[in-house]
C-alpha cells in the first residue's frame, strides 16, 4: 500500500464532505494502517479528529456512533505509539479513550464494535502486565461473540493466547491457540496468520529448552518461518522486526550466539527504522542476555541500562521487570551484589504490584541463583517461600525447572550433616595433610560468614571474633582467594578535598646534613591505594 497516495485520497475526498463522511472514511483508513504496523500515517489518516495526542479527539460535532469509531480509532492508536515511543501515561490514556467508546457503542447496541473495543482493552491491560484484567476483557469479548467464526473471535483468541503465555500459563496458551487454528486456516488475512504463527511459535520456544526438545525447537522455527513470510505478504515490517528477534531469543537460548546476534541486529534496524524504540530496547534486552551467556557482562551492563532508561518512560509494567531482573543478573556476575539486589528486588515489587505474578517470582529465583553466597540463609529461605508462592500458577517447565535447582541449593545450605566419628585406619593416613584438612574448615567456617553478613567484610569478621577486619582480609587474599567473590565489591574510602593526609607511623629514618642528624617520618600512602570495606 503507498500511504503517500492513500492519505491524498482521503484528503481530496474529504473535501466538501460531512463531518460524518470524514470521520467514516478516516477510521477505515487509520484501521487498515493499523494493521501493516504503520502507526504515524494511521495517525495522520484521523488527524483532522485527533490533532495531538496529548488532547482528547474533536468529536463535538460527530453524532454518537462516529464519535465513538473516532475514540476506538485514537484509544488504540494511544496504546499502540505510547508503546513504540514509550511515552509516559499512555495506556491510561488509551483505556479512558477505549472506555469512553465502549459506552458508546453500548448505547448503540452495536455489538460487534464494542466486542473490537474490549479486544483493545485486553491488550492495554496486557501492555501493563496487569493480566487477570486483561483476561475479564478478553474473556467477556468472546462470550459475548458467542459461536461467530470470523476473523475477529480467531484475533480475540490469539490475544488470549498472548496473555497467556506471558503469564506462563503455557497449557492455556496452547488451548487458545489450538481453538484460533482452524478459524487461522480458513481467513485470508495475511497479517492475522502472521500473528498466529509468530504466537504459537513462541509458546514451543518455551517448551523446547526446559525439556531439551529438538522437535519442539523444530516447530518453534517453522512457525516463525510462516510468520515472516506472511508478515512480507502483508508489507507488515514491524510485526516482521518482532518475529526476528523471536529467533534471536531462540537462538540465544539453545547456544547459537552468532545467529541470535545476527538476527537481534536485524529487528534493532526495522525498530529503529520505525522510530519503536520501546520493541528497539526489547530487542536490547535479549542481546543483553546472550551476552551474559557469553560471558560479557561488561558490554550486557551497558546495553541493559539504556534499555532501562528507556522503559522506565513508559508504563509497560512487565517488560520493564524483565528488564530491570536481567540488569541485576549483570551485577551478580560483575560482583556488585549489594546494586544487584536492589535491581532484583525492584523487578519483583515492579511485577508484582502489575499483576505479573510469574515476573515477580522469577525476579526472586534470580536472587537464590546470583546471590546465594551474600545472602544470609534465613533471607534465602524467605525469598524461595515467596518465589513459591509467586509461581504455584506457573504452567512454565521452565519455571519448575529452576524452583528445583533452587530447592536443592537451599537444601545444601541450611542442612547441617549429622556428625560422625571419623575411621582412622592405616589407609586414611595416606597423603594425610594436617594443615590442609584445617585450611578446609577454616575456609567452611569464613564462607558462612560471608554469606550470613551478606557479603561484608566487616560483619563477617565479627561473627568470626576478629578485633579488625583487615585481618579477615589479609586470610582471604592469602589462603582463600577462591572466596573473593562471595564478598561484596570493594569501595575505595571517600575522604575530604581539603583534610590533610594522615601520617603512617613508620621506621624512622636518620639522615646526616652537615654533622647533625635529621629525623625523616615518611608519608602515609595514599588512601585510594588501600582497599577497604564498606559495611
Amino acid at each position: 500500500m503507498n500511504l503517500t497516495a492513500e492519505l491524498l485520497k482521503l484528503r481530496e475526498e474529504s473535501q466538501g464532505a460531512t463531518p460524518a463522511e470524514r470521520a467514516r472514511s478516516a477510521c477505515q483508513l487509520a484501521r487498515e494502517f493499523e494493521k501493516l504496523g504503520e502507526y504515524e500515517a494511521a495517525s495522520e489518516a484521523i488527524s483532522d479528529f485527533w490533532p495531538s495526542h496529548d488532547a482528547p479527539p474533536k468529536v463535538d460535532d460527530l453524532d454518537d456512533a462516529h464519535r465513538a469509531q473516532v475514540l476506538l480509532r485514537a484509544g488504540s492508536l494511544a496504546g499502540r505509539v505510547g508503546s513504540a515511543d514509550q511515552s509516559e501515561g499512555s495506556q491510561e490514556i488509551a483505556k479512558n479513550l477505549l472506555t469512553q467508546s465502549l459506552e458508546l457503542f453500548d448505547q448503540l447496541a452495536d455489538e460487534k464494535s464494542a466486542i473490537e473495543v474490549q479486544g483493545e482493552l485486553g491488550l492495554c491491560y496486557w501492555r501493563e502486565g496487569a493480566y487477570d484484567e486483561a483476561r475479564i476483557h478478553l474473556g467477556n469479548a468472546l462470550r459475548r461473540l458467542g459461536s461467530d467464526e470470523s476473523d475477529l473471535r480467531a484475533v480475540l483468541l490469539i490475544r488470549a493466547g498472548i496473555v497467556e503465555g506471558w503469564a506462563r500459563r503455557l497449557n492455556e496458551a496452547v488451548r487458545f491457540y489450538n481453538e484460533a487454528a482452524p478459524l487461522v486456516e480458513r481467513s485470508g488475512d495475511h497479517g492475522l496468520k502472521g500473528a498466529f504463527h509468530s504466537e504459537y511459535g513462541m509458546v514451543f520456544r518455551r517448551l523446547a529448552i526446559p525439556e531439551n526438545r529438538e522437535d519442539y525447537i523444530d516447530r518453534a522455527l517453522i512457525e516463525y518461518a510462516a510468520a515472516s513470510f506472511h508478515f512480507e505478504q502483508a508489507g507488515n515490517i514491524r510485526y516482521l522486526a518482532r518475529v526476528e528477534n523471536n529467533l534471536g531469543y531462540l537462538y540465544f537460548t539453545i547456544g547459537r550466539h552468532k545467529e541470535a546476534h545476527k538476527h537481534l541486529d536485524r529487528a534493532r534496524h526495522l525498530f529503529i527504522d520505525l522510530k519503536d524504540v520501546g520493541t528497539a530496547a526489547q530487542v536490547d534486552d535479549t542481546r543483553a542476555r546472550t551476552l551474559i551467556t557469553e560471558g560479557r557482562a561488561v558490554d550486557a551492563e551497558r546495553i541493559i541500562k539504556q534499555a532501562i532508561r528507556t522503559l522506565e518512560r513508559g508504563g509497560e509494567q512487565a517488560v520493564l521487570a524483565e528488564a530491570l531482573t536481567t540488569y541485576g543478573v549483570v551485577l551478580a556476575r560483575l560482583g556488585r551484589h549489594a546494586r544487584s539486589r536492589e535491581l532484583l528486588d525492584r523487578a519483583m515489587e515492579v511485577a508484582e504490584t502489575a499483576g505479573d505474578l510469574e515476573g515477580a517470582g522469577r525476579a526472586k529465583l534470580s536472587v537464590i541463583e546470583e546471590l546465594t553466597s551474600q545472602t544470609p540463609s534465613r533471607d534465602l529461605a524467605r525469598d524461595y517461600e515467596m518465589a513459591v508462592t509467586l509461581l504455584k500458577g506457573s504452567q512454565d517447565p521452565n519455571t519448575t525447572k529452576r524452583l528445583i535447582s533452587c530447592a536443592l541449593r537451599l537444601l545444601d545450605i541450611l542442612v547441617v550433616p549429622e556428625p560422625t566419628e571419623p575411621e582412622m585406619d592405616e589407609v586414611s593416613w595416606q597423603g594425610f595433610s594436617f594443615k590442609k584438612e584445617v585450611l578446609k574448615i577454616e575456609k567452611t567456617f569464613i564462607e558462612r560468614a560471608l554469606r550470613d553478613a551478606g557479603g561484608s567484610v566487616t560483619k563477617a569478621a565479627r561473627l568470626l571474633g576478629f578485633r579488625h577486619h583487615q585481618s579477615l582480609i589479609a586470610l582471604i587474599n592469602s589462603r582463600h582467594r577462591d572466596l573473593l567473590g562471595t564478598r561484596s565489591a570493594v569501595r575505595k574510602r571517600r575522604h575530604h578535598l581539603f583534610s590533610k593526609p594522615r601520617q603512617l607511623k613508620k621506621k624512622s629514618e636518620t639522615l646526616i646534613e652537615n654533622g647533625s642528624s635529621v629525623t625523616v617520618e615518611p608519608d602515609e600512602i595514599s588512601n585510594e591505594m588501600q582497599p577497604s570495606e564498606a559495611s
